[in-house]
């Protein structure tokens, strides 16, 4: 129970620093290397919840094809460097009170919550599995995954149509 608890405070150390340094990067290859970090440490808690398929699909899709997306993007459009932006007067205040608000709650779950008596509720046998994920998938959620199926298919073809030339009739 020990190292398990030490890992767990350790990769979420890694994950707060990792997201942190992703929101304070002014450069954007370093923040989305900050964003590859952050995803490899929540692949790590999937493998702690005794989840490998779905660390295993995060690793493949997020550490994989979409970090390898925005880096292409962030290349493709010489967006290394962020020109800093027009700052609001209310944001430095608000986010501190955000975050002021974030860290108390955060330690009454910690630290007051525990002591209620009330044990973690065990993993279900097959948790990540593929077929425990198939069956959710198309059960419990089948709308909203063919709603996302269908925008993803109304953006494809939206790229396509706005980066097709028009072809001259002559």
């Amino acid at each position: 129970m020990i190292p398990d608890l030490i890992l767990f405070f350790g990769l979420a150390l890694v994950v707060v620093v990792s997201a942190v340094g992703l929101l304070l990067s002014r450069n954007a290859v370093y923040a989305a290397l900050n964003l590859l970090i952050n995803f490899t440490a929540i692949a790590v808690f999937y493998l702690l919840l005794e989840a490998p398929f779905l660390a295993m699909i995060q690793i493949t899709v997020y550490n994989g094809a979409i970090m390898v997306l925005f880096l292409f993007v962030i290349m493709l459009l010489g967006a290394e460097r962020l020109a800093p932006g027009p700052a609001m007067p209310y944001q430095r205040p608000l986010s501190i009170l955000l975050g002021v608000i974030l860290l108390f709650e955060a330690a009454y779950a910690m630290f007051f919550r525990s002591k209620l008596g009330v044990s973690p509720t065990p993993v279900p046998a097959g948790f990540g599995s593929p077929e425990a994920i198939g069956q959710t998938l198309f059960s419990s959620y089948l709308l909203p995954f063919e709603v996302i199926s269908i925008l993803l298919l109304a953006a494809m073809v939206g790229a396509i149509v706005l980066t097709m030339k028009t072809r001259r009739r002559g």
